[in-house]
């Protein structure tokens, strides 16, 4: 295993590294002086040479590349032309949350996904599956921007019980962060739980039909049991890895529902980038992203041996 989690992380550093290459050369690509966008109506001649040269903008471009990764690799993604800070610092205290977002999304999507996907297998074909089957469509059918919307109409507007924007930190009130929290993440969850419960069906169908499970189910055993000792464990391997696709996405970004809810997190952070030509950020908050996504699918393929004993990763 050991072996296989090093190989793993250095196959992810060539990813990383990939992932700079490409964004450094989209980056160069996009029209506009992203020096000049940032000083606005203070443009300055000498302001402006001397951020060009701060930002290593009158160097070749192979330079500027490779001190950007020789940066990285020491944990100095560059100082926002926006903001005056450091990148770093600024990609860390969004990070929370987005997190903290992404993880309640995911922990609702399993809320809807799990029963529904669950009894529409074991009852396929009856009115349940049908019923599960058209929610699941629905969910999926619906638009994240319209959702949140109307829950901003009906628990902020109407019931006023929830505030309708904004984000309050877990250490600083509990409450408060899970006012704030129930919206956002009841709107990402909804998607999310609709496109998990397709997959957890599949799945349990899948479990469903070995040659074991029917053997179980002409021995008279019950229908809890074959489904909690039979059907869920050797369904699991296919539902961990749609459900780390999820999270992986989740943590990527919703930015839509970002904007919405003034949400600090990573997606609203890039979308700023991109729209002040903020590169530094834009690039560090690309690769935080690319790192998180290899660092759930190595998650995903450790959980693969805990849940299945068959499944043994040697050399």
């Amino acid at each position: 295993m050991r072996r296989f989690v090093l190989r793993r992380l250095a196959q992810a550093a060539v990813v990383l590294l990939g992932v700079s290459l490409i964004v450094f050369a989209l980056v160069q690509l996009v029209p506009g002086d992203p020096v000049r966008v940032s000083l606005g109506t203070r443009f300055d001649p000498e302001t402006y040479a001397a951020l060009r040269e701060r930002a290593g903008f009158d160097r070749p471009l192979p330079v500027q590349y490779l001190t950007y990764v020789g940066g990285a690799l020491t944990g100095d993604l560059g100082v926002s032309f926006r903001s005056g800070q450091p990148v770093t610092t600024t990609l860390l205290d969004r990070l929370p949350a987005t997190l903290s977002l992404a993880l309640c999304g995911l922990l609702v999507a399993l809320c809807i996904a799990v029963p529904l996907g669950v009894v529409s297998a074991m009852r396929s074909g009856s009115l349940a599956d049908h019923a599960a089957t058209v929610t699941s469509q629905i969910g999926v059918s619906i638009p994240d921007f319209w959702m949140a919307i109307l829950l901003i109409l009906l628990f902020s507007g109407v019931l006023g019980v929830l505030p309708p924007s904004g984000y309050v930190p877990l250490g600083e009130d509990p409450v408060e962060w899970a006012k704030h929290m129930v919206m956002p993440a009841v709107t990402i969850g909804v998607v999310s739980g609709a496109i998990l419960t397709r997959f957890i069906r599949a799945a349990v169908l899948e479990s469903l039909g070995q040659d074991h499970v029917r053997t179980a189910r002409s021995k008279g055993l019950p229908d809890g049991l074959i489904l909690r000792r039979h059907v869920l464990r050797n369904a699991l391997i296919p539902i961990i890895t749609i459900t780390g696709v999820q999270l992986a996405t989740l943590l990527g970004g919703v930015i839509v529902v970002e904007v919405i809810f003034s949400w600090p997190g990573l997606g609203r952070l890039t979308l700023d980038a991109v729209l002040a030509r903020d590169y530094p950020v834009l690039q560090g908050a690309v690769l935080l992203v690319a790192a998180l996504f290899l660092l759930v699918n190595l998650v995903v393929d450790v959980l693969y041996a805990a849940v299945d004993p068959r499944i043994r990763y040697g050399s």
